[in-house]
């Protein structure tokens, strides 16, 4: 699997949603070309979500909570015994808030995000490894006043989806694997995302075909 036969294969699970306008909200950087896929195919809209995971002490790839553009944060049960310490998470948090204030002004400086109010709201990943950053996205969403909400990822852990079907309507996951160690491990093809092929998505999706996109910025 790649990102894009994962974002057909979501968005044939997702077809209930196809002519109901539903607004696609991705997590960047990953998910961005998986959400154009779905939007196309359900003639919704393509926004981003912009959360951020809050790593572990020493662990970057370990999430210990998570922080939407607003600053509300989820913080994981298990946080304190990662060694992640108030000091610690009020650091990490700042951190995280700008670099979301960093990919806002990137990805539409020419624009507020789309309306969500009253809408049906897909957030989609490319999969769930703790939940903890799908978690604030769905957060964000309710609060921005979305009607139905839905996350819809192509993989993730049991204890990931156990967590997130609170803060959703409905969780349209493909794989639940019974040994999960890691997004990346799912997919026969998992290049990084880059910061310029987000923008040249969000374009496309809502101006027309992209130009192509330079050389990636990284954070």
């Amino acid at each position: 699997m790649d990102r894009a036969e994962a974002g057909e294969l979501l968005a044939r699970e997702l077809v209930q949603w196809r002519g109901k306008r539903p607004l696609i909200v991705a997590i960047p950087r990953g998910a961005v070309p998986m959400g154009k896929i779905i939007a196309e195919r359900l003639d919704g809209e393509l926004d981003v979500v912009l959360t951020r995971k809050l790593h572990a002490p020493g662990n970057p790839e370990f999430a210990v909570g998570a922080v939407d553009e607003t600053g509300w944060t989820y913080i994981a049960d298990y946080a304190e015994s990662a060694g992640a310490t108030p000091s610690y998470l009020e650091h990490e948090i700042a951190a995280e808030l700008e670099t979301i204030r960093r990919r806002r002004a990137w990805y539409t400086p020419d624009r507020a995000p789309i309306d969500a109010a009253g809408r049906a709201v897909i957030v989609v990943d490319d999969g769930l490894a703790t939940g903890a950053t799908m978690i604030a996205a769905l957060h964000a969403m309710r609060a921005r006043g979305a009607q139905q909400l839905v996350c819809a990822v192509p993989v993730a852990s049991t204890e990931a989806v156990a967590k997130v079907r609170a803060y959703a309507d409905e969780v349209v996951c493909l794989q639940t694997p019974a040994f999960f160690h890691a997004v990346g491990q799912f997919y026969r093809s998992f290049p990084q995302v880059g910061d310029d092929e987000v923008i040249a998505l969000l374009v496309a999706a809502s101006r027309g075909p992209a130009r192509g996109a330079g050389d990636n910025r990284q954070t």
